[in-house]
């Protein structure tokens, strides 16, 4: 299950891809529209920028933006951002690799075979899922249900 950090930052960078290229939106905006905590927020945003997604600028008509094209930032890359490996198990996943203490012999364990292919399948899927991909088929999703 993903973090309420990983769940607000992907609210907050979808309601910021929805906004102009490099147009600030203040943190208090984003926490009222988003229904995000604002000092947590403030974490979170903060965070993303320090992570090279958004940028942001002082003063008056400051706020944060998106540095990335939305195309360009994918879920996998934030959920590994914030809550890390993304597999069931220490032994497959790739930036967080462990080997599992109760395993002989990883090559002929059938246990983790299994987990393995889940994991390849689902960063497949979070890494074509990107902030673009998501705004798009909510737009879809609204039109239909109109329908």
């Amino acid at each position: 299950m993903l973090s309420k950090k990983t769940k607000y930052a992907i609210n907050a960078l979808v309601y910021l891809a929805k906004k102009p290229v490099k147009e600030p939106v203040l943190i208090s905006e984003i926490a009222i529209n988003e229904n995000i905590p604002k000092k947590f927020l403030e974490t979170i945003l903060l965070d993303l920028r320090n992570a090279g997604i958004l940028n942001s600028k002082k003063g008056k008509g400051g706020g944060y933006y998106l540095i990335k094209h939305p195309s360009d930032v994918n879920l996998a890359e934030i959920i590994r951002h914030f809550d890390g490996a993304i597999g069931l198990l220490p032994c497959v996943t790739h930036k967080y690799y462990e080997k599992c203490d109760e395993c002989e012999d990883e090559l002929t364990c059938g246990i983790r075979q299994a987990f393995l292919a889940i994991r390849n399948e689902t960063v497949e899927m979070l890494k074509k899922d990107t902030l673009e991909s998501i705004i798009k088929n909510e737009q879809k999703l609204k039109k239909n249900a109109v329908k």
